[in-house]
């Protein structure tokens, strides 16, 4: 699990997005910023919580905040997901695993009774001054939307 807590500064990061264009954590300074860490594309649980991200992005930029999705497939994986379902926010294509490490959202897990090594499922939502305002660690993907909102509406 993360070793990074509420009200610390997020640490940067540097990537490339579904369509190979350059994205930091530089290009969200004075932004807000919903930064989602996921296992993979187009399977079922990822696939319902950037959707879900995705049905409320509207709402999202009415409330000021930026959407920025992360996971160890790469820029061609990423583009054939965005295409698919249409998001409107990017995502950051990590296969090396830094930006994960970076956030400490890869490791060791358990999964079906086996110890894997994956990406645990995890949002950071960064206030405009890069300051970590709430970390989830148990992500309801359905309804992800509704947990964020819920949590920083009582901040």
């Amino acid at each position: 699990m993360t070793h990074l807590e509420e009200g610390q500064q997020a640490p940067n990061f540097k990537g490339s997005d579904q369509d190979g264009n350059n994205i930091s954590f530089e290009d969200y300074k004075g932004k807000k910023l919903i930064l989602f860490f996921y296992p993979k594309d187009n399977t079922p649980g990822c696939t319902a919580e950037a959707c879900n991200l995705q049905d409320n992005f509207t709402a999202w930029k009415n409330k000021g905040y930026e959407i920025l999705g992360v996971s160890p497939d790469t820029v061609d994986s990423h583009k054939k997901f965005t295409t698919k379902f249409g998001f409107e926010y990017p995502l950051l294509a990590d296969p090396e695993k830094e930006t994960l490490k970076i956030y400490g959202v890869y490791g060791p897990k358990k999964m079906y009774g086996r110890e894997t090594i994956g990406v645990y499922r995890t949002t950071f939502v960064i206030d405009e001054n890069g300051v970590i305002q709430k970390i989830f660690k148990k992500v309801k993907t359905k309804e992800h939307t509704e947990q964020i909102m819920t949590a920083i509406e009582k901040q």
